[in-house]
């Protein structure tokens, strides 16, 4: 099977790529196109699905750098030829041609970004947290250091958990009111105390409260099974473990 990627017009002529789990060498729960060294799959299965991913890209495979994500608000800035350990952040920039940069997800939210004009991308893990911590705002704020123009960024939402699947609590509700009492928007009224909360609609108002264009590409990562991995669905369905999609940007 060969890969699948979704791309957006909001980001055309700047190749990137939403891959989904089709065309990979993995098996079992993670069956199709794991690309999360942090996962428990073999690690050969793992490597082949990235090396596949770079070929898609068009770069080489040291050239395709993720992070250790720790659902922060950290951005690193990535010259030259990139690293060789991945540092612990949740989104990197770059200005770099020949450097892909790769996030990894499983519901959360992975955004892209680019001024295509000043030759600067970038690349965000969003989930609840880091959201809440200012992840898109400190990518915005990196890629303007790097010699983007705020008005001229254009900002894509990937595959994500959307409203309908995404069950919470009363406690996860009231951390958001305690933020920002206007954020109650992103709820809806669920079975007993249980609220929906809308992940892309709140990373998507944060992007163009800061003057970013930016759209979701409306994927639902957890109601698709065939296209995509999802942390939630397989808790829910008592699974030990997950795969992990990649979305990619490059110069």
């Amino acid at each position: 099977m060969t890969l699948e990627v979704l791309t957006s017009d909001l980001l055309d002529g700047v190749r990137h790529g939403f891959f989904t789990r089709r065309g990979g060498a993995s098996s079992g729960i993670f069956a199709g196109l794991n690309c999360g060294p942090g996962s428990t799959d073999q690690s050969h299965a793992v490597a082949t699905n990235r090396l596949r991913v770079a070929d898609a890209m068009g770069v080489p495979p040291d050239r395709l750098l993720s992070l250790n994500q720790v659902h922060s608000a950290d951005v690193v800035t990535v010259d030259g030829a990139g690293w060789a350990e991945r540092p612990r952040a949740d989104a990197a920039v770059t200005r770099q041609p020949g450097l892909a940069l790769g996030i990894l997800t499983a519901d959360c939210a992975p955004v892209l970004f680019a001024d295509a004009g000043a030759g600067v991308i970038g690349a965000a893990h969003a989930g609840w947290r880091g959201t809440l911590g200012g992840i898109v705002e400190a990518t915005v704020d990196a890629m303007e250091a790097a010699g983007a123009r705020r008005g001229a960024i254009r900002a894509v939402i990937g595959p994500t958990i959307s409203q309908r699947a995404y069950e919470v609590g009363p406690d996860f509700f009231e951390t958001f009111l305690a933020r920002e009492a206007g954020w109650d928007r992103y709820f809806a009224e669920g079975k007993d105390d249980r609220l929906l909360f809308d992940l892309p609609g709140l990373v998507l108002a944060r992007l163009r409260a800061v003057g970013v264009e930016a759209e979701w590409i409306g994927r639902c990562t957890y109601g698709d099974p065939d296209r995509f991995y999802s942390y939630r669905r397989a808790t829910h369905a008592g699974e030990p473990d997950y795969g992990r999609l990649i979305s990619a940007i490059t110069l």
